[in-house]
């Protein structure tokens, strides 16, 4: 790897049943990912993604990359991932190597929807074997 370098770039699509899924896995089952009513009854734009779904999400196109290990990871949430009942939400996410130390590569996650990015000071440490 090198700094500069394109790791991945991809378009993921979160579905309403990509909610449900997430939700049964995780155990997290607010009504905010799943109820437009009570979403918009706690001032939100609608049912919204799991935080930790959009994280897990704009990292996963990292797993396609043959004998890339991921070491540690870290992000903040800017954003929230409103995911319409019928369009879902189509998320970009790539990945760019910033920097280079001991053997490992420091990647800036990006995470972007309608435009926004969603994610800020996303960074992926990861080893190339």
């Amino acid at each position: 790897m090198e700094i500069g370098q394109i790791v991945f770039e991809k378009n993921l699509l979160l579905t309403r049943d990509s909610l449900v899924r997430y939700a049964g896995a995780s155990g997290d089952f607010n009504p905010i990912h799943y109820r437009d009513d009570i979403a918009k009854q706690v001032g939100l734009p609608g049912v919204l993604a799991h935080g930790m779904l959009t994280m897990g999400a704009a990292i996963s196109p990292l797993f396609d990359e043959a004998g890339i290990k991921l070491v540690e990871y870290s992000v903040r949430f800017s954003k929230p991932v409103p995911v319409d009942a019928d369009a879902g939400a189509e998320l970009t996410v790539s990945a760019e190597v910033v920097g280079i130390e001991d053997g490992l590569a420091k990647l800036a996650i990006k995470a972007v929807f309608d435009e926004q990015t969603v994610l800020a000071k996303s960074f992926a440490w990861v080893k190339n074997d």
